[in-house]
């Protein structure tokens, strides 16, 4: 198992370590997808010869190219050939389509995008307006069969669609990287747009290895791990914690284009899977499936779930036979804050974060950048004590990258506490905090209660401005009951009186039967702000129910 050393910059670089895992253990599995093995070495051939295609189309060092198509092999290897060539990919959710995918593809401006057959007519129906040169559709194989069954299929691409297989070239052999650094940028990320518009995050190589690297600590990865990846291709996380992983620690890594709660574990046994990772309520909706006599048969090893309360964690761990590890924190602008990756004497408090990652100096600061004391909520800022391993930068938006700064200090838009032994905890989003009556509140303790509701599959609790005050909001909670549950909203109010701080009971409750959810499952409540209150909305204030102080 050859992992690279991340301390040495000129292993640093993604096609590097690459060609480096091809040589070293190149028969080892690296990309599964479902009944489809690629070997490091056939990723690598296949990768140069993508690289070369790309090169014989004029795309040059800093170019940039898209990716709108769902996970699968294809996606990995355009996204090594382009940073083998020095260009630069950019994936584009799968949710997207009309204005919402011609604004995020005209602020890309790839010279190339790649599709599929699924999502060909969503971007045809913008493609005339974007100035795209090169749009290419990736089909049922990438082998070498794939000309032949294209033909024999009779599918005609619309102008100027091309197959994807026409990207590969004869030339296998390995592209010039002797003027690469690992501090380039080599791809983008937006932002999964749950407080606004999102923002394209410039990732240079190292941020990416770094990242890796420090997210495998508390694995441990073995010879033999699988990682198990659930989340979209076009998610920093399914990078950082399984593709990149993998490829720095030489193990193989299994995708899937979705993550299914019915079939997961099914999908855990089918590949024999070792390790995974899960974000938002992906591991919440596990736990809230009925229980099954085989739910613990299974190869599962290791699981990291973001974030996850410890009752929830202990008792999964228990019911699946899984080692779990403690959460970190995380964002697309600097992937290392927060870890647990090491041992702490004493052990880790209770919902704890973890302290912060070596190469990485913090602080919580009040709005006028004052640090704040032990026991009270601040902005996380964040300092790096060595070069490129944050982002650089937002794409093409200077304004944007100068308000994210402080001088050297990172402004990360997330609202944390720290005790005296240096553990930090996550209090809110800046822009989900509440603040009430002098008080601010957090959504995240509040629906962390609301939660621990036998009645509950979900909720999300946030801020609707005050008819009041200007500058404060009262509380929301929006509520999903499980299949066949219920309860009224003055039972809630009390449930949450009962266990919580009496201004944690929202002023608002709503019943829905869905909640607007991002495809790596995280609530857009910037949607719900904007919807407010509606006809079945309950007010405390109209009702019965006296909170109790």
């Amino acid at each position: 198992m050859p992992m690279i050393d991340n301390q040495d910059p000129r292993q640093c670089h993604l096609g590097r370590i690459l060609a480096y895992q091809a040589v070293e253990d190149g028969d080892h599995d690296f990309l599964i997808f479902d009944q489809e093995h690629y070997s490091y070495a056939q990723v690598n051939t296949l990768v140069n010869r993508v690289a070369h295609g790309l090169h014989h189309l004029g795309i040059s060092p800093g170019e940039r190219l898209s990716c709108y198509l769902d996970s699968c092999p294809e996606y990995v290897l355009l996204a090594l050939a382009a940073n083998k060539l020095g260009a630069i990919w950019i994936p584009v959710n799968t949710d997207y389509k009309g204005e919402w995918l011609r604004d995020t593809l005209e602020r890309s401006r790839p010279r190339l995008v790649v599709t599929n057959r699924r999502l060909l007519p969503r971007l045809m129906e913008i493609s005339p307006t974007l100035g795209v040169e090169h749009i290419y559709v990736t089909l049922d194989s990438i082998e070498e069969g794939a000309v032949q069954a294209f033909e024999d299929s009779g599918l005609q691409l619309p102008t100027p669609a091309r197959a994807f297989f026409e990207l590969l070239a004869d030339d296998d052999s390995e592209p010039d990287l002797s003027t690469f650094s690992h501090s380039d940028t080599c791809a983008v990320l937006w932002t999964s747009g749950t407080t606004g518009r999102s923002k394209g995050v410039m990732q240079s190589h190292n941020v990416w290895v770094q990242a890796a690297s420090m997210a495998n600590v508390p694995y441990a990865p073995q010879a033999d791990d699988i990682i198990l990846n659930v989340m979209p291709l076009y998610n920093s996380a399914a990078w950082v914690t399984a593709v990149f992983r993998a490829l720095v620690a030489g193990i193989s890594c299994a995708v899937d284009p979705h993550f299914s709660v019915a079939n997961y574990w099914q999908r855990v046994r089918h590949y024999g899977a070792t390790q995974a990772f899960t974000l938002g309520a992906m591991h919440m909706f596990l736990w809230n499936a009925p229980s099954q006599p085989d739910d613990a048969d299974n190869p599962m090893r290791v699981m990291q779930m973001v974030p996850i309360p410890d009752d929830v964690r202990a008792g999964f761990s228990k019911r699946f036979g899984v080692r779990t590890i403690g959460p970190g924190m995380s964002q697309s602008e600097a992937m290392m804050l927060l870890s647990q990756s090491f041992e702490k004497p004493g052990g880790w408090p209770p919902n704890c974060c973890g302290s912060p990652v070596p190469d990485m100096e913090l602080q919580l600061v009040d709005e006028s950048g004052a640090e704040v004391p032990f026991g009270e909520s601040g902005e996380l800022w964040a300092r790096p004590r060595r070069k490129h391993i944050i982002f650089n930068g937002y794409l093409d938006d200077p304004d944007a990258t100068a308000a994210a700064f402080d001088g050297e200090w990172l402004k990360t838009g997330d609202m944390l506490r720290r005790d005296a032994d240096n553990n930090y905890f996550f209090v809110d989003r800046k822009k989900d905090a509440v603040r009430y009556k002098g008080r601010n509140i957090s959504t995240y303790e509040v629906e962390a209660v609301a939660r621990s509701h036998p009645a509950i599959a979900d909720c999300a609790a946030f801020g609707i401005p005050s008819s009041e005050l200007e500058s404060e909001d009262e509380l929301k909670l929006n509520v999903v009951f499980k299949k066949g549950a219920s309860a009224s909203e003055e039972e809630l109010a009390q449930f949450i009186n009962d266990r919580a701080p009496h201004f944690f009971v929202p002023r608002y409750i709503e019943l829905v039967d869905s909640l607007p959810y991002t495809p790596t499952n995280k609530v857009q409540k910037y949607q719900l702000r904007e919807i407010g209150i509606t006809a079945q909305t309950w007010d405390l204030q109209q009702s019965n129910y006296q909170v109790q102080r």
